[in-house]
């Protein structure tokens, strides 16, 4: 199979502009090469449009309308597939915070079911929500700080704000271990190693890599699901983002033999499936010289026009509906995480006695271990 990926709303690591929210990912599947099979309908409606290009933001739903038969006749012959997946970058930042300061292998004041198990999630959206954009937008501006020194004094500032603010989480297990949490980072910041201290390890917190770990993993559940073998990923050519994309591909390709319980997370958390991840390199092409890319771009303006509540002509909305039962969609934001996860606790089966009396002593155990890093704070 043939993937082709582009993606829209893209602004590296500035999270907070208004107008580009969200960062898109699609991805566009055929069993045929579209850059020799679809390219002579292609040339035929550049020709048509007087473009060298069909760059959908430039042509405009009207001019992508009065080409919608062609397109769809394209999508039919060569068997396209479109996938889509959203990264929310001001979510992005607040789950970016707690993954580093809540991780309790390194604040040892975090119990470690809270991290380790589907347990951290209620805690996520609890730490999550005492956030406001100026504090978030200083969290991550520690983050991204490869100066470790001047990261450190940002975050001591926002885990400081934070702790004045645990008096509106109702929750009283919540709050203890946040509390507990801001109080050991504020004391013992340097052991969170909570900055990006190179250009490597800020490109791998980046939205664009959280994404794209997404597009691997759909790539990897499209094989398992219709077959096949991936013959070529061709991803949209930019500077930034391309040698951290290759280095992604190559990290979870590494995995593909692993057993599963060495990508186990913990007890209760979706275990990686790394047995179908393609074991081709992705090819890093300009857009303008592969017909594919052009393609998905056309397929990703409009999914995301569409997923943004904008209006679309009733013969593009037919082009993109078939896609709707056999594309793969995902997204990383909290209300994502929100609407799973409070699924999962809703349907939890009841637990035996015996089950109560073993987590308790567990827990007893834990609470001990973890209350003796806090005696000095």
């Amino acid at each position: 199979m043939y993937f082709y990926v582009d993606e829209s709303g893209q602004t590296g690591l500035n999270l907070f502009d208004a107008t580009q929210p969200v960062l898109y990912y699609g991805v566009l599947s055929s069993r045929v090469d579209l850059n020799v099979n679809a390219r002579p309908e292609v040339e035929a409606l550049r020709a048509k449009l007087d473009v060298d290009r069909l760059h959908a933001n430039v042509l405009g739903i009207e001019r992508l309308t009065s080409i919608s038969q062609e397109l769809e006749a394209i999508q039919q012959r060569c068997q396209l597939s479109f996938d889509i997946y959203r990264v929310s970058k001001l979510d992005h930042a607040a789950i970016s915070f707690f993954d580093q300061i809540f991780d309790q292998g390194l604040n040892k004041a975090v119990p470690w079911s809270s991290y380790w198990t589907p347990l951290r999630f209620p805690l996520l959206l609890a730490l999550a929500a005492l956030f406001d954009r100026p504090l978030l937008e200083l969290a991550w501006a520690a983050r991204i700080e490869r100066r470790t020194q001047h990261a450190n004094e940002m975050l001591v500032e926002v885990l400081q704000e934070l702790l004045g603010r645990v008096g509106n989480i109702q929750d009283p297990r919540l709050k203890e271990i946040i509390t507990d949490a801001l109080r050991w980072g504020i004391r013992f910041t340097d052991k969170l190693d909570y900055n990006a201290q190179n250009r490597q390890h800020v490109l791998q917190i980046s939205p664009n890599l959280i994404g794209f770990q997404s597009v691997l993993h759909g790539i990897s559940s499209r094989l398992k699901r219709d077959g096949g073998k991936a013959v070529d990923i061709i991803v949209d050519q930019q500077s930034q983002f391309n040698n951290a994309q290759r280095m992604i591909t190559e990290f979870y390709q590494q995995g593909r033999d692993l057993p599963e319980e060495a990508l186990s997370i913990g007890p209760g958390l979706p275990v990686m499936d790394l047995k179908h991840m393609p074991d081709v390199a992705i090819s890093c092409v300009p857009g303008t010289t592969n017909v594919g890319l052009e393609l998905v771009d056309v397929y990703l303006w409009l999914f995301k026009r569409f997923f943004e509540g904008k209006p679309l002509s009733e013969p593009l909305m037919k082009l993109i509906s078939g896609q709707f039962e056999i594309g793969y969609t995902d997204q990383i934001s909290l209300a994502a995480i929100a609407e799973r996860w409070s699924k999962y606790f809703a349907n939890l089966p009841p637990i035996t006695q015996a089950q109560l009396k073993r987590g308790l002593i567990q827990k007893a155990r834990s609470e001990d271990a973890r209350r003796a890093h806090l005696k000095d704070l």
